[in-house]
């Protein structure tokens, strides 16, 4: 008989043998629903015509820009862009650095976070929870403009004034929600590890310090890089936001620029399509290899 249930042959206590009904284990029954859960359809991929498509927009964009700029005195976009070019690239170094900068402080502060989530001390897990998801479900926007204007400008120490630039309150206001996604990221890690290797660790007389750094969390690293790389490249497009407060980056520079331009106008799409590739082509390439380390490091149920 087959199906949920089976009859196996067991003999009785007092002799003889007797069909009785056992429940066969459901471990292959919930592996294979899990596996039909987990299956959403082919993702989707960027071929070659996509890259063509894009192109054509750019182009398009440009050709726009010439259109209405052949009255006289108007600017030739790709002469301005051209002259304004080493500008807006150290505009986009600064962007970079910025997300460096915000990575590594939300990186370090947010794996304390995360393994404080999954202590033994209740009074450090639900502080830490909350910090969490107070963090995490803030708008990016709302945190920058609180530090910007909650942090003093300057320091002064034993006659000495120390200026606080404002892009170092802008990497700090990046860090805070960055902080939060990342400690999410090593809870759930952390708890993706099956019991048994507590367990295990347990019975070979490991402390629960000497498990979590020697045991699970290098089971964990593999599992937390994609979702780390991702938010990464997340931070890098909203290192803009920066621009809103007053930091000379990228966007804050092609602004500048365009001011500095008469009859500016044809300018825009121009100057604008130029910031988007220049974010698209540092971006994209972090997507790709984030996806290729998920395939590689899929844990096989």
């Amino acid at each position: 008989m087959s199906g949920r249930y089976a009859w196996r042959r067991r003999p009785p206590l007092t002799g003889g043998a007797t069909d009785l009904p056992v429940l066969l284990p459901a471990a292959d029954r919930l592996a294979r629903r899990a596996a039909a859960e987990r299956v959403i359809g082919p993702a989707p991929r960027l071929t070659a015509a996509h890259g063509w498509v894009l192109a054509a927009v750019f182009v398009l964009s440009w050709g726009a820009a010439y259109a209405q700029g052949t009255g006289a005195g108007s600017p030739d976009p790709l002469a301005a862009l051209w002259r304004w070019l080493p500008l807006l690239m150290e505009g986009f170094v600064f962007n970079i650095l910025i997300s460096f900068m915000a990575m590594a402080i939300g990186t370090g502060v947010g794996i304390a976070l995360g393994l404080g989530q999954v202590s033994l001390l209740v009074p450090v897990r639900g502080s830490s929870w909350l910090i969490t998801q107070f963090f995490r479900n803030a708008p990016w926007l709302v945190l920058l403009f609180f530090v910007m204007f909650l942090m003093p400008f300057e320091f002064v120490i034993g006659g000495l004034t120390i200026p606080f630039p404002d892009w170092i309150k802008a990497t700090i206001g990046l860090a805070l929600p960055v902080m939060a996604n990342v400690s999410e990221i090593v809870r759930g890690a952390v708890n993706s590890v099956p019991s048994g290797q507590w367990e295990s660790a347990n019975s070979l007389a490991f402390s629960r310090t000497q498990t979590l750094f020697q045991i699970i969390l290098p089971q964990c690293l593999k599992r937390m890089i994609p979702p780390w790389m991702n938010l990464y490249a997340i931070l890098t497009m909203a290192t803009v936001l920066a621009s809103i407060v007053g930091v000379s980056e990228m966007v804050t520079l092609t602004r500048r620029a365009l001011a500095a331009e008469a009859n500016a106008a044809g300018l825009l799409v121009p100057f604008y399509s130029f910031v988007l590739l220049c974010f698209f082509a540092y971006c994209y390439p972090i997507a790709r290899f984030t996806a290729y380390l998920e395939r590689r490091f899929a844990v096989q149920l």
